[in-house]
């Protein structure tokens, strides 16, 4: 199995038609995605032709779900319009709302958040979106690089989600979802390690931190209580400089606060294994399921 995302998921991309739209919707369909509409306001009777496959485009939203039936939106909207277009897929009633946007204002993701709460999952915004290999990707997360397995991975981050996708190719995952960086997004790690608990198709999970905010610490509790299955944790930022400005946008330490130490004795404590690189995290999880074998 997987979360939030499956083989049945009817995906529409809001934006298709921009150039980043294009090409990402050519990446999701050649990723074995059901990619069924595309929206871009007032190019709605058009197409968009990926060779063997055309795909509608609708001038809204709600046209788009009324004529095709999608329940996943895939966000490629600039900054500025980034607000309207998932308020438009939460009015629509999708289910899932994939926000890939890089440099959405606060507010508005407070705003589209709090609008989305409990007829939305919205993942991001500043995410790669998610992909459960074999099935779908909605978003930019490469399909080649891994293969379907029982390993479920949430992360921060983007590059470290496809490092360790790399790094545990040969066993593989169930879902892999990158929440993004910013100091507000939709779905949490919490989110994310409650849903792989309840998923049969999941036996262990990679959690990807940085430094920055309390996520982690918030999630160390949540598995110390709730979570019954391995937990292997890489956290970022262990040789961040003192006092330098970091590229993510939640990437803020204060004190000793938000630092990886932190972070990293919070899970321990918790029973998850971290490693101090990308590679030996990914050795620790081999290590996990050989002992639960």
């Amino acid at each position: 199995m997987a979360i939030f995302l499956t083989k049945d998921s009817r995906v529409l991309v809001q934006g298709m038609t921009g150039a980043e739209g294009t090409r990402h919707t050519a990446r999701m369909l050649a990723a074995g995605t059901d990619v069924v509409a595309g929206v871009t306001p007032g190019k709605g009777g058009r197409s968009a032709d990926f060779g063997e496959r055309t795909v509608p485009v609708f001038g809204s939203v709600a046209e788009a779900v009324e004529e095709t039936g999608a329940d996943v939106s895939v966000v490629f909207v600039p900054p500025r319009f980034t607000g309207g277009a998932v308020e438009e897929a939460v009015a629509a009633g999708v289910p899932l709302c994939v926000v890939i946007t890089e440099g959405v204002p606060v507010h508005d993701t407070v705003r589209f958040r709090a609008l989305a709460q409990g007829r939305t999952r919205i993942i991001g915004p500043n995410c790669p979106g998610l992909i459960s290999p074999g099935q779908s990707s909605a978003g930019i997360i490469p399909a080649d690089i891994t293969f379907a397995g029982r390993i479920g991975l949430v992360s921060k981050s983007g590059t470290l989600t496809y490092q360790l996708m790399y790094e545990l190719r040969d066993l593989g995952f169930s879902t892999c979802v990158g929440i993004g960086g910013d100091p507000v997004v939709g779905t949490t790690h919490i989110d994310c390690l409650r849903a792989f608990q309840d998923d049969p198709g999941t036996d262990a999970i990679v959690l990807i931190g940085e430094i920055g905010g309390d996520a982690e610490e918030r999630a160390a509790a949540h598995i110390a209580g709730h979570v019954t299955k391995p937990v292997v944790a890489y956290v970022a930022g262990f040789t961040a400089p003192e006092g330098r400005t970091m590229g993510h946008a939640g990437a803020i330490v204060s004190g000793s606060s938000g630092t990886a130490q932190a972070k990293k004795e919070a899970l321990e404590a918790a029973g998850v294994r971290v490693g101090r690189t990308p590679s030996e995290t990914a050795r620790l999880m081999r290590s996990v399921l050989a002992g639960a074998r």
